[in-house]
């Protein structure tokens, strides 16, 4: 019977440890820029790096507005809350690479900082935006 309630004790232990480190999925607005854009991204369940990073909105391209749904297929690091990166896709670079840069926190269920993304050969920018966002 000891043997039982231990393994109770320890499937529970580990069920709520699970559920306190799961991944988290934030969604965000923009303060400055164009009206409407959003951002999405999944903080890692070690709060190491942020993956699947979104940018739903409008930028300026050769002159025009243009609405645009990207984000970098890697993921941004996160050290000790911070996260100050740049990701070029593809990788290494060329006219037409996407560059993605993200600076902020993350403090438990909130997130701010500023993000900017461009395609310097295509004259293509949604200059500097600052961005808040809440776990969901």
């Amino acid at each position: 019977m000891k043997r039982y309630y231990c393994f109770c004790i320890v499937l529970l232990i580990s069920c709520t440890a699970t559920k306190l480190y799961a991944q988290q999925k934030f969604t965000g607005t923009f303060s400055n820029g164009y009206k409407g854009c959003k951002l999405s991204f999944e903080l890692s369940a070690d709060k190491r790096s942020i993956s699947n990073f979104t940018f739903i909105g409008y930028w300026r391209c050769s002159g025009s507005t243009e609405s645009i749904t990207a984000g970098p297929k890697r993921s941004f690091p996160v050290i000790n809350g911070k996260v100050d990166a740049v990701i070029m896709d593809p990788e290494k670079g060329g006219s037409s690479a996407f560059r993605f840069k993200l600076n902020g926190t993350v403090i438990g269920n909130s997130a701010s900082g500023t993000f900017r993304m461009s395609i310097t050969g295509l004259s293509c920018d949604t200059y500097e935006l600052k961005w808040t966002a809440a776990a969901k």
